[in-house]
């Protein structure tokens, strides 16, 4: 099995993100239902393996380190990714809806990125700012993100566990 260089958290987390844009430009360009519903669902698991590591690993290692407020938005803006995911992975290219739902997950997705990648003040750069191990937490998040890799190619997309409601159905 060949070595791969560790990336750091940031460098992992970023690298996820233009894989996904790379991923919603396909998208917009796919001609055909099947093309569009792989590259659909190829979305769909990268955004729910991203979320889920961030939730688990990155974001508590940011606590009381970023700005809170930021780091509450990004719980929210996943949870609004979580329920257009859900939508889209039962969904198919035919549903009225479909493009319409991929196009706001893209634009969701454009503004939360944003909000982690800012040069200055976004959650990344904070977190870098905050001396928190970049090194070690990629490590973590590359693990984590194998696992859930795996489980998904076994079981599917699981169903979103959304962070940020309180008791109520949607």
């Amino acid at each position: 099995m060949a070595e791969t260089k560790a990336q750091d958290a940031v460098a992992l987390l970023k690298a996820d993100h233009r894989k996904v844009e790379d991923l919603f430009e396909q998208f917009e360009k796919a001609t055909g239902e099947g093309r569009k519903q792989k590259l659909a669902l190829q979305i769909c698991t990268e955004l729910s393996i991203h979320a889920q590591i961030e939730e688990e690993i990155f974001y508590p290692a940011c606590e009381g380190k970023v700005d809170e407020d930021l780091l509450k938005e990004s719980y929210v803006e996943h949870d609004a990714a979580k329920v257009l995911i859900a939508e889209i992975s039962a969904g198919e290219p035919s549903d009225e809806f479909y493009d319409s739902k991929v196009k706001v997950l893209k634009e969701e997705i454009e503004h939360h990125v944003q909000e982690e990648e800012k040069r200055l003040e976004g959650l990344f750069a904070q977190a870098k700012k905050a001396g928190l191990d970049m090194d070690s937490l990629g490590e973590q998040l590359t693990a984590r993100k194998q696992e859930l890799r795996g489980q998904i190619e076994a079981n599917g997309l699981p169903t979103p566990e959304l962070k940020t409601l309180e008791e109520t159905s949607i």
